[in-house]
């Protein structure tokens, strides 16, 4: 019996989304955004030199069919990027309304998110008070600090030191719904951080705030970086999913990164976290030791954490490069039989304006089914076709591409 593998490559968008002039990076429509076309031609024109040099390099996935994916999402080439497609491939387009982790990994799993995400102002403050004297209360502390719509890197730079001092925790948000609380790990501890965030969740969750995000860090002022101990507090989805479905039919569910957040552990049996060069060694041990019959889920988030956000074109282009690299051994060491689909969750088009995800369509390609073009689909449908290629009964509104 074969297996499948269904594998995010966060934010590695492919343009195109036909209600991109409905979202807003700041005050810019994301009318145009493309991740993965506009990185292939700052690559090939050199304005991504740091750390790599000339055109952008992906044999194994162009292979498949990368490139003529991002062509028929969004009619763009991706310059050096020119291989016949040997693979599935094709371009997804998503029907939730947001451009966000939980919107697009649940409808890739069969469920369209039912509901309207709720989204914090860009003013200052961002939060109502009653929600930050809640915090505080919750875990001590004698107030909060942030309190506004920012990045990670720079709010923490600018209350690490107050932080240290006064212990309160620093309360952020973004375009997406979220809300993210980052403390140091060391003298505010990384249990009551997460303590904190497993505490709050509930009442960020009956606003139909996607995710309370724990973000921890360690360092001085100046000389701090974040962790590899993240946890994200979702909403559980609001019906079964696909990992619902395979495990209910009595097969094996390995999650691979910030799945098990997504999902709020729900349809699976084992999760493996770390930095994405450790993840893609759990992948590896998947694909030689995964069970007959079993999905395997990942997630590889630093495309869109490291890269996208702060909208760091070379460094993006580094880790699709490395992460391609990868893939040769992944193919190499499937069994027949096997299924594995690469695609994304969103965009993060780092020669964007503003500092958020992109709506974009979406990439789908895969190995196991020899070469096959399957046009424009929708992010359900990818999970009616792992659940169709195990032999499980889909339960969502998608229809198999196989």
């Amino acid at each position: 019996m074969g297996r499948a593998f269904l594998i995010v490559m966060d934010s590695v968008g492919a343009g195109g989304a036909p209600d991109a002039g409905a979202f807003f990076n700041g005050k810019v429509p994301d009318t145009g955004a493309n991740t993965l076309a506009h990185i292939a031609q700052a690559c090939a024109a050199g304005r991504a030199e740091e750390g790599r040099s000339g055109p952008l390099h992906m044999p194994n996935l162009d292979r498949m069919g990368l490139s003529a994916a991002v062509a028929l999402a969004s009619g763009e080439a991706m310059p050096g990027l020119r291989h016949s497609p040997q693979g599935l491939w094709g371009a997804a387009t998503e029907l939730s309304k947001g451009k966000d982790t939980p919107s697009g990994h649940w409808e890739l799993a069969g469920v369209p998110v039912p509901w309207d995400w709720h989204y914090f102002p860009d003013t200052q403050p961002a939060f109502p008070q009653g929600l930050m004297d809640e915090v505080a209360r919750l875990c001590g502390a004698g107030g909060t600090l942030g309190n506004c719509h920012a990045s990670g890197v720079p709010i923490i730079e600018a209350h690490c030191a107050e932080h240290i001092r006064t212990g309160w925790p620093i309360c952020y948000t973004s375009a997406d719904s979220v809300f993210q609380i980052a403390c140091h790990e060391e003298t505010f501890g990384l249990d009551r951080l997460l303590k904190l965030c497993e505490d709050i969740a509930p009442r960020l969750h009956a606003m139909k705030v996607g995710r309370v995000i724990a973000r921890p860090f360690v360092g001085s002022p100046g000389n701090f970086r974040r962790t590899t101990n993240r946890h994200d507090y979702a909403i559980a989805p609001p019906a079964p999913t696909l990992l619902d479905w395979v495990q209910g039919a009595g097969r094996k569910v390995h999650a691979i990164g910030k799945i098990g957040d997504i999902f709020s552990m729900r349809g699976i049996d084992d999760v493996k976290k770390g930095a994405d060069i450790s993840l893609f060694e759990h992948l590896m041990d998947f694909a030689r030791q995964a069970e007959d019959g079993s999905l395997t889920f990942a997630n590889f988030v630093e495309f869109d954490s490291l890269f996208g956000h702060p909208r760091d074109v070379s460094g993006y282009a580094r880790a699709l490069e490395w992460f391609d690299a990868r893939v040769g051994d992944f193919l190499a060491a499937l069994r027949p039989g096997d299924l594995a689909l690469f695609t994304a969750d969103h965009g993060n088009d780092p020669t964007w304006t503003g500092n958020d995800h992109t709506r974009e369509r979406v990439p789908v390609i895969g190995h196991g089914y020899g070469r096959k073009e399957i046009g424009h689909v929708g992010f359900v449908d990818v999970a009616a076709s792992v659940a169709a290629h195990l032999g499980v009964p889909s339960q969502g509104p998608g229809r198999s591409f196989l």
